[in-house]
């Protein structure tokens, strides 16, 4: 029986939300449970969903749900649901509580049914209170009584998950010792190293190493990427990239194609082009840099003056040297260079070096005579 359209009745302590976290809003594995039950619904081909719910706490879920589906006032469900229903051709799938989608049998929590019989239903008693004539306990759903139950479940779902992936062709070394949220995405080929912890809506590529001890969150990276001990959050990686170890990118951060990232690095709302070298020591925050750039060592971009935080505009090929300040908002001409240890404050051409330093002076013999002041040879 297919079904392009599924019913999900949620239980009533969804009305508790201000006093305590309801059972269908609590993580599995990062993820609330009613938005995996949702993704999996999703994916596995259901085109409209319906909600049932106290209407008191449509807002709070919404942010939950994925945007095609339909908040249902739970006190007047029979009628909202017939209007939806009408003209339905084909299964209903339904689903009564807290539900965990992990492939096991559902104990009748979870069925198909015609949707003419289940109009019938509510025609006849005003709400959804009867079995459908005919319906069909559907497997792959694990029913939740409570948060004890949920708890004990979470060893499974775990697994669950890591299964999916391994049947998908990604290689998890160290099974107990890597963490995924039901959302994420991970090609063929890639590579989960010991202590990686994936969250959210990420999609890795295909063909990366990602970890050891690296957590990426709501991120995206491309293909034969490695992220190595290092931390991403709301994010793109692209292919052909390094990471880390230890940087750290922080929200709205892009960054391009064959582009290294290095040790101690920190990138924050900032756009990184293709081929760009920033080997250690450098944080770039609210910039956008072009292809081909090279960063020395403990160069900073000071975009922040007490106020407001302003951006760098860096072109491409340029060459920043070692413990360059670049003070925002500043832009840096193709092709330019900045001179070693300079603080630049004003524009560079392209193809300009920017020297902001001073002078150096030797003055001979003066350590000498600074010895001799001090009493020591």
């Amino acid at each position: 029986m297919d079904c392009n359209s599924a019913i999900l009745f949620l239980p009533d302590d969804i009305a508790l939300t201000e006093k305590k976290t309801p059972l269908m809003l609590q993580s599995v594995w990062f993820c609330p449970v009613l938005t995996w039950t949702c993704v999996e619904l999703t994916n596995s081909g259901i085109e409209r969903l319906f909600v049932v719910s106290d209407q008191r706490v449509h807002e709070t879920l919404r942010p939950y749900l994925p945007a095609h589906a339909t908040l249902i006032d739970g006190a007047n469900h029979a009628a909202e649901l017939l209007a939806a229903l009408d003209g339905e051709d084909g299964g209903v799938l339904v689903l009564n509580g807290v539900v965990l989608p992990v492939g096991v049998f559902s104990g009748g929590a979870v069925y198909r049914a015609q949707a003419e019989s289940v109009c019938r239903v509510l025609r006849e008693r005003g709400a959804f209170a009867a079995f459908p004539e005919g319906a069909e306990i559907e497997q792959g759903f694990l029913p939740v009584g409570d948060e004890e139950e949920l708890r004990a479940a979470l060893p499974m779902c775990r697994q669950k998950i890591l299964q999916k992936h391994l049947d998908g062709g990604v290689t998890i070394l160290d099974t107990n010792n890597c963490y995924i949220d039901p959302r994420v995405t991970i090609g063929a080929g890639t590579v989960l190293l010991p202590g990686t912890i994936l969250r959210g809506e990420t999609v890795i590529g295909e063909n990366c190493t990602i970890g050891p001890n690296t957590m990426l969150t709501d991120c995206a990276v491309g293909h034969d990427t490695e992220v190595n001990a290092s931390q991403a959050t709301q994010s793109r990686i692209g292919s052909f990239t390094n990471v880390g170890p230890f940087a750290y990118m922080r929200p709205n951060s892009v960054v391009g194609d064959h582009v290294k990232v290095g040790d101690f690095v920190e990138i924050k709302n900032s756009v990184i082009g293709n081929g760009t070298k920033i080997s250690h020591l450098t944080y770039v925050g609210d910039s956008d840099v072009g292809e081909r750039v090279n960063f020395g060592c403990g160069t900073v971009t000071t975009n922040y003056d007490g106020f407001k935080k302003y951006r760098c505009t860096i072109g491409d090929d340029v060459f920043i040297g070692c413990n360059t300040n670049l003070v925002a908002p500043v832009s840096l001409g193709n092709g330019s260079y900045t001179a070693a240890g300079s603080t630049i404050t004003k524009d560079v051409p392209a193809d300009a070096l920017g020297v902001a330093r001073e002078r150096q002076t030797n003055l001979d013999g003066w350590a000498a005579r600074n010895r001799e002041r001090k009493g020591k040879k």
